[in-house]
């Protein structure tokens, strides 16, 4: 028979050997995405935001009287640049959704990178028609338009990336 051995004994031999001791396995704090959700509410999203770019030049052009985006003669459409416009307006919706869910899945604090981000990008887009030559109506506008396109795109994609994620499940992650 073996003879009991002493408490610290057992324990010391119970006890894997390491030469340095290891860091505990962290959680992953990154939220989980429902990626369907997301692209659809994106989708979703650019569509709304080439409808308000349409209904912007319409109100500006078609009611207000000022010409923006092609000559006074096409009439309260405009021409192929309306077209454009809208499309425009659709494609920066996309992207955006591409930079929320690249974003929700790589950064801490996901959504407060994204609406800086957005918030510059509006800048830029409610600056450029005072850098080209054109009446100031037409200038003030286009801003007024891309302005609204903006706050469309980072308000409604602000909510669908709130409806696509959910905390990671060791219940760390924060939006």
């Amino acid at each position: 028979m073996a003879s009991p051995q002493s408490g610290w004994d057992r324990n010391y031999q119970e006890q894997p050997t390491r030469a340095y001791p290891s860091a505990p396995p962290q959680p992953d704090d990154h939220p989980v995405v429902n990626a369907g959700k997301l692209w659809a509410g994106g989708f979703g999203t650019a569509v709304v935001a080439a409808l308000v770019a349409l209904v912007g030049i319409l109100l500006v052009r078609g009611v207000l009287g000022i010409h923006i985006l092609s000559p006074s003669d096409a009439g309260a459409y405009g021409d192929a640049m309306t077209t454009t416009y809208a499309f425009g307006a659709f494609a920066v919706a996309i992207l955006a959704t591409g930079a929320v869910h690249m974003l929700l899945m790589l950064m801490p604090r996901p959504m407060a990178f994204f609406n800086w981000i957005m918030l510059l990008v509006i800048a830029v887009g409610v600056l450029i028609p005072f850098t080209v030559a054109a009446e100031t109506t037409s200038q003030i506008a286009t801003a007024a338009i891309n302005l609204l396109i903006g706050l469309c795109i980072v308000s409604l994609l602000n909510s669908v990336a709130g409806i696509a994620t959910r905390p990671s499940a060791a219940g760390t992650g924060m939006l």
